[in-house]
């Protein structure tokens, strides 16, 4: 994304950057041009299409938030040196860049801005909390939470937010966003972590470690903007959602190999 790109298209979705704290600080300087860069790559390569184009922004840009719940005209709380800034501020930057193609070059933008979500196909080792508590849970490892616990969380299943960013692509040109996609009850890490060892029968224990630096202690989204604009909501209760993301990863652990894999992986980490 970093390289401009030449394809024919009548519409573009970008998804383009690692989303996990453990990923996206690994390089923090190729994250922030993933964004940035790749903003102005796909931006030049709809305006030469004049073709529709949509940018997967992220709660983050609310940073650890003093406004709760998040709504769209909250401009957020946000450290622009710390170790989350290449992330976060490279959202944000994306986000100036295409508003300001809409205005000055009058491409048909849309903004989403996505809270947590989950799903199968998640990378075992992708460093998010619900991909973490359920491989820690069935390979029968403490689950790590970092701080309290009580930190809050708004977890969407990942058809869910499918549904949401293709109907926000189809909206009139008017409709820009950004619009927050998200569910928006609200639970604690605790009570994450104790409902994946039900769910998964697991004996592991729960263990806290300190809180990493700028992490948000409340995200919850208002998502009056797509119940209105998209008449969307996220339909899926998070005990079924977890289910469904618990089975795709029993069965990617059954087999010894990528087990042995993820388990070694898991240890390098900690």
């Amino acid at each position: 994304m970093t390289f401009p790109l030449y394809v024919e298209v009548d519409q573009i979705y970008n998804l383009a950057c690692p989303a996990s704290p453990i990923h996206y600080q690994h390089d923090p300087v190729q994250t922030t041009k993933t964004s940035v860069h790749g903003a102005i790559n796909v931006l030049g390569l709809a305006k030469r299409l004049r073709a529709k184009i949509l940018q997967a922004s992220t709660s983050e840009v609310y940073g650890d938030p003093s406004v709760h719940p998040q709504a769209e005209d909250y401009w957020g709380h946000v450290n622009p040196i710390g170790p989350r800034s290449c992330y976060d501020e490279g959202k944000r930057c994306a986000e100036t860049l295409f508003f300001d193609y809409w205005r000055q070059h009058k491409l048909a933008i849309k903004v989403a801005r996505i809270f947590n979500t989950y799903g199968p196909r998640m990378h075992p080792n992708d460093g998010r909390v619900v991909s973490n508590f359920i491989v820690q849970a069935l390979l029968g490892r403490d689950l790590t939470v970092f701080g309290d616990g009580l930190q809050t969380r708004s977890f969407c299943y990942v058809d869910d937010l499918i549904d949401g960013l293709i109907r926000l692509m189809n909206t009139p040109q008017g409709v820009t966003g950004p619009i927050n996609l998200g569910n928006p009850k609200e639970f604690t890490v605790l009570q994450l972590a104790s409902l994946v060892i039900e769910l998964t029968g697991s004996r592991s224990r729960i263990v806290h470690r300190p809180r990493p630096q700028d992490d948000p202690r409340q995200r919850r989204p208002d998502i009056s903007k797509a119940n209105d604009l998209l008449s969307w909501s996220p339909k899926t209760e998070l005990t079924d959602g977890l289910i469904r993301t618990i089975e795709y990863f029993e069965g990617l652990l059954s087999d010894g190999d990528v087990r042995a894999s993820i388990a070694h992986d898991q240890n390098a980490e900690a």
